[in-house]
């Protein structure tokens, strides 16, 4: 067949492939610029650059700042939510160019879409992501990893005129202007005090779960923390984790509800705005806002897939009006691809973090970039491989001055390339190395001397009716001394009573691995038998310094002698043993007997004793993140643990070894667990269970912790009196349920206020054998007076209620609490109002 209009054909052919050709082939435009609001000239964050009529595009940064590459074109656009689109022409023949957009208010421009009576076409949408949630959701893959790289930058504004003019932010002011980087729209300086870069390797294992993060190179600047802490390797890890498929994403300890979660319909408010291409798919714009603007909810868009219901990109804040304390903003922009297997990965994500106490005072400002890449998919590794959920290889931080301008697989934009050299020059300041020195006292609460670190700081002064002024000087070992043992050692005098007070514990790191450890203690100090047993529940600072300082005669003080030795080790990932022998000797500051021998009026007595004790602990946290570093000696929990927390504790006294006096049987369970209940807040329990089946003194029974201080603690019975119970079998029951803004956010006159409802419950059933009870005199031996006596709970049990509001004034907490039962036993409290600070979001 012979071919007609051979010529047209192959200009034709030509044409197509040129058209067809890769972008590479012709010049490339780059074109940067910044996005603001006409009216005000302030930055549109996340907004979006496109070129029309094709896929290119950019999303511009949290200060309207972007950054586009794109083939020679006519037009480019800038729009976003709220505001009116606008246009303006490229200049083909220039290769870098710049174009601002100011964007006024405007309308939203809608895509076709078939509006049915009485229906929101935005809920036949959020239904359909509901009915794909399981396919596109991640957590169906059996296994995932990717390369992971993060960037953390944090800056102070919002200066006062007084603070400004200080010597250390005025010298770091100096240094920012001279470097050309740009004031805040409000003119006053924005001051970098931080940055880091991370590249790491994360690792998820669905059956069972399992995270793990390999942190391969690390560089900080500016004001960082010490290499090598568990600080320095938090921040930036991908352990922060944006999963909007599940139903509600914890920030900063405060549960935000998913704008995709089952119950969405409950939570927001949701309009169709509009579809368009997003890359390759085709999207529904959504805006969704929250039903109650005090709620834990977001305000902003999605995007959602037309043709799988799933969420492409999300650019959501939380309202000025959410019931949450000190954050000034919180946004996050995040876009998702699809994986092989179909299920959505995250690849990038940028969150805002604004921090002021109030509209006057200094703000802190944090950004987090993330770009994930290297997906795989379904590759599992052994179960062991994931033991270490987070770890920092030796030679992390060691890198060349520009490794990370060779491998960020983003490019920074002119204010952050100024950002990173301010913080180079800023930290040589003689004023921020001081303030970095008083910083890092206030987080550790040691101060560095050379090779050691010399404190608790906090601890160097003490008071009390015994010691009287309690001076102290304590340090520890460093790293850099050794990377396998740690020293710790104090000593104290009280003015009053002459005596020294002294101690010393030393840790060495056998296998880090496993993290197994030996542990060796002595120490010779005052102690209160109200708090014996009891360390774990002293979890508010001003009701320890209340038991623990001025008049201490109702906690029966006494000195204590401790000689221990300790082997821990992990026997699987949250499964931790430990093995103790200890020795204690215990000699009682106030009146105090017990029989030797057969019970009985005359018999031997004596006031000192001794325990010999193997304790055998056994410690299960399955979903517990536990943080080390090759060159550290010491690790560290962080994250927050789902799963309940069981710790079982097994104690054998023996007598006549090494001065012991008893022979006895301790077991004791400890259950401890956070529940979110949805709308309804958080509940905390504790469950405390224990069992002493053998005749002792009641110093060595469980002693149940009262409060007779001012201040709430959670973790004591807030109406009883110290050292009212003693008990050698008990079950006990704790709650604290915090309805966070739960019903006061919807009482006009109360919901402005952001107080919060708490909740409060105490139950404890004991009881004390008779042969117990027994083994004391009535009568001092040598006085002939009454012996100060212990009280046992009969057939009832202890019980106390409360309710209260928190978040007042930001910090401060008011607890009402009634005493329920043994109402009428001498000088008991029926009735009580505790207080107490707390910082929660």
């Amino acid at each position: 067949m012979r071919l007609l209009y051979p010529r047209t054909f192959y200009f034709t052919l030509f044409a197509l492939v040129l058209l067809a050709a890769p972008a590479g082939w012709a010049q490339q435009l780059l074109v940067t610029g910044r996005i603001t609001e006409a009216a005000t000239g302030k930055p549109v964050p996340f907004a979006s650059v496109f070129v029309p009529g094709t896929t290119t595009g950019a999303t511009a940064d949290e200060n309207g700042r972007y950054q586009l590459s794109t083939a020679p074109a006519d037009t480019l656009v800038a729009s976003a939510m709220g505001f009116a689109p606008v246009r303006k022409p490229l200049k083909r023949q220039d290769a870098r160019q710049t174009l601002d957009f100011a964007l006024g208010a405007g309308a939203v421009s809608l895509g076709e879409v078939v509006v049915r009576p009485r229906e929101n076409p935005a809920y036949v949408i959020m239904r359909r992501v509901q009915q794909h949630k399981d396919r596109n959701n991640k957590l169906r893959l059996e296994a995932f990893e990717f390369d992971s790289y993060n960037r953390t930058e944090i800056s102070l504004n919002n200066l006062p005129e007084e603070v400004s003019r200080r010597k250390v932010l005025r010298q770091m002011t100096a240094v920012a202007d001279s470097m050309g980087l740009e004031r805040g729209a409000d003119g006053k300086p924005v001051v970098p005090i931080f940055a880091s870069e991370m590249l790491s390797r994360y690792y998820f294992l669905r059956q069972p779960v399992r995270r793990r993060e390999e942190i391969r190179h690390t560089q900080m600047r500016g004001m960082a923390p010490r290499e090598g802490s568990v600080v320095s390797q938090v921040t930036g890890s991908s352990f922060q984790d944006w999963d909007f498929y599940r139903n509600w994403q914890q920030i900063m300890g405060k549960d935000f509800v998913s704008p995709i979660a089952d119950g969405w319909k409950f939570s927001y408010e949701y309009e169709l705005q509009d579809s368009l291409f997003i890359g390759g798919d085709y999207c529904y714009q959504l805006a969704v806002a929250p039903r109650r603007p005090q709620d834990l909810a977001f305000t902003g868009t999605i995007w959602i897939t037309a043709d799988t219901y799933a969420l492409r990109r999300i650019d959501v804040h939380i309202s000025p009006e959410v019931n949450i304390n000190f954050i000034d903003q919180i946004r996050v922009w995040q876009e998702l691809t699809p994986t092989a297997a179909g299920p959505w990965l995250p690849l990038r994500t940028r969150v805002v973090v604004g921090i002021r106490p109030t509209k006057q005072s200094t703000g802190v400002v944090a950004r987090f970039v993330t770009v994930n890449s290297a997906f795989e998919v379904q590759k599992q590794h052994p179960l062991a491989f994931y033991d270490r959920p987070l770890e920092t290889v030796t030679n992390a931080p060691k890198l060349p001055a520009n490794f990370f301008d060779q491998h960020r697989p983003d490019s920074l934009s002119v204010q952050e390339q100024r950002t990173l050299m301010v913080l180079d020059s800023v930290r040589k300041l003689p004023a921020v190395r001081s303030l970095l020195e008083v910083a890092d006292i206030v987080v550790n609460g040691y101060y560095r001397v050379g090779k050691f670190d010399v404190g608790p700081v906090l601890a160097t002064i003490g008071y009390n009716n015994i010691e009287g002024l309690r001076p102290r000087i304590g340090f520890r070992t460093t790293p850099e001394i050794s990377r396998d043992w740690t020293l710790r050692a104090y000593l104290a005098y009280g003015t009053r009573d002459g005596r020294f007070k002294y101690g010393a514990r030393a840790t060495h790191v056998l296998e880090r691995r496993t993290w197994t450890t030996l542990g060796l203690e002595y120490r010779h100090d005052l102690d209160q038998v109200a708090l014996l047993d009891n360390d774990y529940a002293l979890e508010n600072p001003l009701f320890e310094a209340s038991a623990r300082l001025g008049n201490i005669d109702r906690g029966r003080p006494l000195l204590r002698d401790l000689s221990s030795v300790s082997l821990q080790s992990d026997l699987f990932r949250g499964f931790t043993q430990k093995v103790t022998f200890r020795h204690q000797q215990f000699r009682p500051l106030y009146r105090f007997a017990y029989y030797t021998e057969e019970p009985r009026v005359g018999a031997p007595t004596e006031s000192r004793f001794g325990l010999s004790e193997i304790v055998l602990e056994s410690r299960y946290a399955p979903d517990e993140v536990l943080v080390q570093n090759e060159n550290q000696n010491r690790r560290q929990s962080v994250g927050v643990k789902r799963l309940p927390v069981t710790t079982l504790r097994y104690t054998l006294g023996l007598n006549r070894f090494l001065g012991g006096d008893f022979r006895y049987h301790k077991l004791n369970l400890l259950v401890a667990q956070s529940v979110r209940l949805g709308q309804l807040g958080r509940s905390n329990y504790t469950l405390d269970a224990g069992y002493i089946p053998s005749t002792v003194p009641y110093l060595v029974l469980k002693a149940h912790l009262g409060n007779q201080s001012p201040f709430f603690n959670a973790g004591a019975y807030n109406l009883m009196r110290y050292f009212e119970f003693v008990s050698d079998r008990y079950v006990a029951l704790r709650l604290d349920h915090h309805f966070e803004g739960f019903l006061l956010n919807s009482i006009p006159a109360l919901k402005q206020l952001n107080w919060r409802l708490v909740a409060t419950g105490n139950v404890l059933y004991g009881a004390v054998a008779s042969a117990n009870d027994a083994i004391i005199p009535q009568l001092d031996p040598e006085s002939g007076q009454p012996l100060p006596r212990f009280q046992p709970l009969g057939r009832l049990p202890y019980a106390e209620v409360g309710y209260g509001v928190e978040n007042i004034f930001r910090v401060a907490r008011v607890d009402f609490l009634h005493r329920l039962t043994y109402r009428n036993s001498p000088g008991a409290r029926n009735f009580g109002v505790k207080f107490s600070l707390q910082f929660r979001l």
